[in-house]
């Protein structure tokens, strides 16, 4: 099943008097069970794809669907509650309440899911090198710390859908390669679909597909 997909969707911006066109018409789908990474440059409209695809901005023209299901078209409220549902996002910007610890930052989704999945949790800082920092808050953490914790909040619904814009960029290579590899895992043995927006072009020898964006062009490349 196609996980989101995007039919003849770009989106503008207005500059003054000028028109800047950040996503040039695109065709895209990602299927369930799909690791697919996006390259290119900085400034190349490979974050504006990601929050499209992701419904955390609308397409200037065009429709987003997730699941089959009209998205890019909702209510605002009717969008995020889809969002929460579906898809977790780890974006550049770590984005953790800085008011949480650690742990904390887990447990505020089990009050809004309405139940605990502890060792689940557990599992999951341990794989990701952060069980040790449960009582810290973001504010004590490194920044490729901060950015693992985000992660382990990402997976932690267990969204259908994981979009990850630049994960990696906090991390050294071994740190690196080793989230590479849970996302990896978490495509092929949960059945996930996921777009990795990556500089790194040696991270993605785990995708299935690779795709170029170019001054708001999207292209396969492999």
């Amino acid at each position: 099943m196609k996980a989101i997909e995007l039919i003849n969707v770009s989106k503008f911006f207005q500059d003054g008097d000028q028109t800047i066109e950040a996503l040039k018409p695109t065709n895209f789908s990602v299927n369930d069970g799909e690791f697919v990474a996006i390259v290119g440059p900085s400034g190349s409209g490979k974050s504006t794809f990601l929050t499209l695809s992701g419904g955390l901005q609308s397409p200037s023209q065009g429709e987003v669907r997730v699941k089959g299901q009209a998205f890019s078209s909702l209510k605002e409220k009717d969008r995020a509650k889809r969002r929460f549902q579906e898809i977790g996002f780890i974006l550049q910007a770590s984005n953790l309440i800085p008011y949480l610890t650690v742990k904390d930052q887990l447990r505020l989704v089990d009050k809004i899911q309405g139940h605990s999945q502890a060792a689940y949790a557990q599992d999951l800082f341990q794989e990701l090198g952060v069980d040790h920092l449960l009582n810290k808050y973001p504010a004590d953490l490194s920044g490729g710390e901060r950015q693992r914790v985000a992660i382990a909040r990402a997976l932690y619904p267990k969204p259908t859908i994981i979009l990850a814009d630049e994960p990696t960029a906090s991390l050294d290579s071994q740190r690196a390669f080793e989230v590479v590899n849970i996302l990896d895992r978490e495509s092929k043995e949960k059945n996930k679909a996921i777009i990795m927006v990556t500089h790194d072009t040696r991270l993605i020898k785990h995708c299935d597909r690779v795709f170029e964006m170019r001054d708001g062009v999207l292209e396969e490349s492999r």
